[in-house]
């Protein structure tokens, strides 16, 4: 959900290019005549061409609006079992693991690929924090016909928004009452899906320090099978890994892993996509849990969709980390000032506005900065150059 960097170009290149990127880890390569028509993803799949950066930000987008409508308007629309918010995560998790399998294999260093992942999550996460506790939460209180020091004092203070979730994991999720709807407090109801990011980093880290991505790439298709059957077993009634939601996104995750390590195999149709998407529709039309029968069809809907839609836009600024950290707050204050009432119908498309001056504010002040820090001497010092 949160690289921007695009997979490494498939076989299939010509012997010049062969030569200039020799040595660097790329999708494996497919059969010759399934590469000449391009019937596998790594086959279709043209770093430079493809609909990832339009895909994200179109996820970020419909979270957006889901909860945007939610605090504005008091709902937000369902697909079944299924809120419209937490496909389009999934749909993060998919493409987040397609890319950070890739991240881990062209980096070849846990040193430098925890650098990476920490600076493409972290920088905006702070600020988020920071500003919520020291600008959002006065204002909200103010709104709320409170004076703006009363956010800083009791048990759940400012302060300890800041110093409680720091780690990552979200363990206070309001700030003083405000924003409370009657099931509590929130300031920022969107935060919390970033420690379960972070963990499957860590996942990804993990098999590539064993190997498992380089050399013994079957251990990653035999997890899946596990994750898939404990996740029928969690919608049967019977969870024995205890978290469903750390099973949730490992299970969505690693599909988009597989994806990248088995792009050779991977075969691309119009006639699969449309079975993977009745999969996903009869999942969220019959059970509680939609991937205990279209899990891995979610997973290749978008890797299609990836290689196949006539998207090619390609951002200099990629706003959609900001739209997702940024727009639960914006939307609150908005609310909280009476103009979800006022303004009626217009009350997302302004939110959705304000949100993304302030997205394109984080990437040039914060994000932009911090990824140019990815190869600082510290943690490219010892680096082995190749010729």
């Amino acid at each position: 959900m949160t690289t921007r960097t695009n997979p490494t170009p498939p076989a299939g290149t010509s012997a010049g290019r062969a030569r200039r990127h020799a040595g660097r880890p790329r999708v494996p390569a497919a059969p010759r005549g399934a590469a000449a028509r391009g019937r596998t993803l790594a086959a279709a799949f043209d770093s430079r061409h493809n609909a990832l950066d339009v895909l994200r930000l179109a996820l970020a987008l419909t979270v957006a609006v889901v909860h945007t409508m939610y605090l504005g308007l008091g709902h937000q629309p369902q697909a079944g079992s299924t809120d419209v918010g937490s496909l389009a995560v999934d749909g993060f998790f998919v493409l987040s693991g397609f890319l950070v399998a890739r991240s881990w294999l062209r980096l070849g260093s846990l040193r430098r690929f925890l650098w990476h992942r920490a600076l493409r999550i972290l920088p905006a996460f702070y600020v988020s924090l920071a500003l919520t506790a020291l600008v959002v939460a006065p204002l909200l209180a103010v709104l709320s016909g409170r004076s703006a020091t009363s956010v800083f004092s009791g048990p759940d203070s400012a302060v300890g928004y800041v110093t409680r979730n720091a780690g990552l994991l979200m363990r206070q999720f309001g700030i003083a009452g405000l924003g409370d709807d009657g099931s509590g407090s929130v300031v920022n109801g969107s935060l919390w899906t970033l420690f379960f990011e972070a963990a499957c980093y860590g996942i990804v880290a993990g098999l590539g320090v064993l190997g498992v991505l380089a050399r013994r790439r079957w251990v990653v298709p035999a997890l899946l099978v596990l994750l898939w059957a404990l996740t029928v077993s969690a919608t049967a009634g019977y969870n024995p890994v205890g978290s469903e939601l750390m099973l949730r996104f490992a299970f969505i995750f690693l599909l988009g892993v597989a994806g990248h390590l088995y792009a050779d195999r991977l075969p691309l149709s119009l006639p699969l996509a449309a079975l993977a998407v009745a999969l996903v529709a009869a999942g969220l039309a019959l059970l509680p849990d939609y991937r205990a029968l279209g899990g891995p069809a979610f997973a290749y809907a978008f890797l299609y969709a990836v290689v196949r839609l006539p998207l090619r836009w390609r951002p200099r600024w990629d706003l959609s980390y900001g739209v997702y950290v940024w727009h639960w707050p914006i939307a609150l204050t908005l609310a909280t000032a009476g103009l979800a009432g006022a303004v009626g119908p217009v009350f997302v498309p302004l939110s959705l506005a304000v949100t993304a001056v302030v997205a394109a504010l984080s990437w040039r002040v914060v994000e932009a900065p911090a990824l140019s820090l990815k190869n600082a001497a510290w943690v490219t010092a010892g680096r082995v150059r190749r010729p």
